[in-house]
């Protein structure tokens, strides 16, 4: 188990630091470092007839004339939201989640819906939270803006909930509280990897018996390729154990900031501390950014109303866009590495934005700054995402924003950097044996 200060060569606020750094110093490189959803289906040019739909909507919902709606929607707003009736809708009709408008508090991208339920839920010195290593810097960065302990745990394949609940027991051997559980349970970022049914089941089950909260954060759930899509864990959750966090920064574009959490109806079977914890998390927001954007909940209100609340029909072809890149990216693995499977592997995710290829040798900051330098191409360490040192010879590849020939040109060069470091490291071993007395 690792716990505290991530390990690894860089903090997750120096990681960010590094990303901006070598991409904005090798603009031409191919870059696979960033999980940006691809650019072309940006509907930028429909964004004033959604506002429009979106107004009228607000108009007859509220009673009020078209003019004072428009009005409304350019100031202050309600701190938790004007768009949750649909987001209600849209999480039934795509995700099999039932919830009622008010478990939703809107926020500004997913990524205050995390920062407002960590530092809600742990207020004292004691409180941890766990996280799966590797993990995205996210979590790992508003824990280390807090000062909030992060503890991590290595998961085996078809096995979480082993490592968890060592985890688990470590912390309460050391007189700690584990408060949190982040998961991103639906294509892992970084891993790409997803928790079975049944493991979801038995994590919900535990957390709900220490009483642990679970952040389930579900930014690529609507990106599968193959296969039945898993129930959401809150979807799972009978003991209100479960938040879930949602965006529409992968499904319609990041800059609207459009995120949102959901919170059981009855907390751990109280429907009362349910209600008070909704409350402080809506007080913290009003201290925060006041309100999310109503122009952006305005434009993704009016997508919601046009496609009858479910996204599924809209992100279509961006699945298939996705599902062909992930297959140029895995054919480009399997023709250049070819000969070299015994020691260089990757997994096939079946959905998301990224898949993660496993090195004979240690790959952090100085190899990516090699790769960018002289090989033309961006990707990211592992070990950038890790809270302790057991995935400094995995990358991370995203698949997602890149097109086909760039897919080729930068899995040609990223082969030819590793090869170049396995025969370097071979001719080292050669001189060090000829030396050898």
């Amino acid at each position: 188990m690792g716990t505290g200060k991530n390990i690894s060569s860089f903090s997750s606020l120096e990681v960010m630091n590094f990303l901006n750094e070598i991409s904005s110093n090798f603009p031409k490189a191919v870059s696979f470092a960033s999980g940006r959803p691809s650019e072309r289906f940006f509907e930028s040019s429909t964004w004033f007839d959604a506002i429009s739909r979106f107004t009228a909507y607000f108009a007859d919902k509220n009673n009020i004339s078209v003019t004072r709606a428009n009005s409304l929607l350019a100031q202050y707003g309600k701190t938790n939201g004007i768009i949750s009736d649909l987001i209600s809708k849209h999480l039934l009709a795509d995700e099999s989640i039932k919830c009622q408008p008010d478990q939703i508090i809107v926020t500004v991208g997913c990524q205050e819906a995390i920062e407002l339920s960590v530092k809600s839920l742990c207020q004292d010195k004691n409180d941890v939270v766990i996280v799966r290593t590797p993990t995205y810097i996210g979590i790992t960065g508003v824990c280390e803006l807090n000062g909030i302990e992060l503890a991590s745990f290595k998961a085996e394949q078809n096995n979480t909930l082993d490592g968890l609940r060592a985890s688990v027991d470590a912390l309460e051997r050391c007189g700690k509280t584990p408060r949190v559980l982040y998961l991103i349970p639906e294509f892992d970022n970084p891993t790409g990897d997803v928790l079975s049914e049944q493991e979801r089941i038995e994590i919900i089950k535990f957390c709900a018996s220490k009483g642990i909260t679970i952040l389930e954060d579900n930014p690529y759930g609507m990106y599968r390729f193959e296969g039945i899509a898993n129930a959401p864990m809150f979807a799972l959750d009978e003991y209100g154990c479960v938040i879930y966090l949602g965006t529409f920064s992968k499904t319609i574009c990041p800059s609207l900031r459009v995120g949102f959490a959901v919170l059981p109806k009855k907390w751990f079977g109280c429907e009362l501390q349910a209600k008070k914890f909704y409350n402080e998390l809506s007080q913290r927001k009003s201290f925060i950014t006041v309100n999310t954007s109503q122009i952006s909940q305005g434009i993704v209100g009016g997508i919601l109303l046009r496609e009858e609340c479910s996204l599924t029909n809209l992100v279509a072809p961006a699945v298939d866009f996705y599902k062909v890149n992930r297959d140029t990216m895995l054919e480009c693995l399997e023709n250049e590495f070819a000969g070299h499977k015994e020691k260089i592997s990757w997994n096939t995710p079946s959905g998301g934005f990224f898949l993660s290829v496993y090195l004979p040798f240690k790959f952090k900051a100085e190899e990516a700054l090699i790769c960018a330098k002289d090989y033309g191409v961006l990707v990211m360490p592992l070990s950038f995402f890790a809270l302790d040192d057991s995935d400094d010879r995995n990358v991370r590849l995203a698949f997602s924003y890149a097109e086909i020939g760039e897919i080729r040109q930068g899995i040609r060069q990223f082969s030819e950097f590793v090869l170049n470091h396995m025969q370097a490291m071979e001719h080292e071993n050669d001189l060090s044996s000829t030396c050898e007395p």
